[in-house]
């Protein structure tokens, strides 16, 4: 987002909303379509409201709105190196492979897709923050990164088939205090998972197309797996991905 396109508001579009949209992906959540509609404007109210603690948020981007949205990235920074693959082999975010490449037999479909996408996808990772700072607001302390890129080779060292986290997921968890254990850990992750369906626009399980997605409880019971699979391909370009702290917070 350039400085010189605020303020921003309904009706607005182009590529600094596409930014607006993804840096707020984790406050209700919408699109990441470049078109500045009541969503949007939505997204925005939220963050005006939960972040910036306004009592009448409005959904115009002005100044005050854009300085939250900075300081927001400055105090949930993303260390990149939670966010490598541990194959100890690729770049760390894969090699680029398999792109094009299906399992053999299987629908043509993203969760059977085998490219490794060149870094984490933003909306994933701006999800994340928005995680950690309601995840502080309940009490539950920093969320950390549990699991992050996997590459083919890892999938093969792990002998799993798995997509998703070839860009495309995270898997989070918070901290245990002190006498808790896996008990206290799974309410916990349930109890977080309820916030981004409430607050991300969250949903459990993959059934609708264009919605980021959880693991239900049955199959992530002690940490929280996030990703955007669901999503169709013009959600899910490379320009997207991203390995960087700089690719992801371009302030300009």
């Amino acid at each position: 987002m350039k400085l010189s396109s605020i303020p921003l508001s309904r009706g607005a579009t182009g590529s600094d909303v596409v930014e607006l949209q993804i840096r707020l992906a984790g406050f209700r959540g919408t699109l990441w379509d470049g078109i500045f509609g009541p969503g949007t404007e939505l997204q925005v109210m939220a963050f005006q409201r939960d972040y910036l603690g306004s009592t009448n948020p409005n959904g115009i981007v002005d100044r005050a709105t854009w300085d939250g949205l900075e300081k927001f990235a400055v105090e949930f920074m993303i260390d990149f190196q939670t966010l490598k693959c541990p194959c100890g082999r690729c770049t760390g975010f894969g090699n680029g492979s398999n792109e094009g490449v299906y399992y053999p037999g299987k629908p043509k479909i993203e969760m059977n897709y085998r490219y490794e996408y060149p870094g984490v996808h933003k909306a994933i990772l701006s999800t994340y923050r928005a995680a950690q700072f309601y995840g502080l607001k309940a009490g539950y302390g920093h969320a950390v990164v549990n699991s992050g890129y996997r590459c083919t080779i890892n999938n093969e060292q792990n002998h799993r088939e798995t997509t998703n986290h070839m860009g495309k997921a995270l898997d989070i968890d918070f901290p245990l205090r002190p006498g808790e254990g896996k008990r206290e850990d799974c309410e916990r992750c349930d109890s977080a998972r309820g916030i981004l369906v409430e607050k991300a626009n969250c949903q459990i399980g993959w059934g609708a197309a264009n919605r980021k997605s959880l693991e239900p409880s049955d199959i992530a019971p002690s940490w929280v797996h996030m990703d955007v699979r669901s999503y169709e391909m013009q959600y899910l370009e490379k320009s997207f991905f991203v390995k960087t702290p700089a690719d992801l917070d371009k302030f300009e």
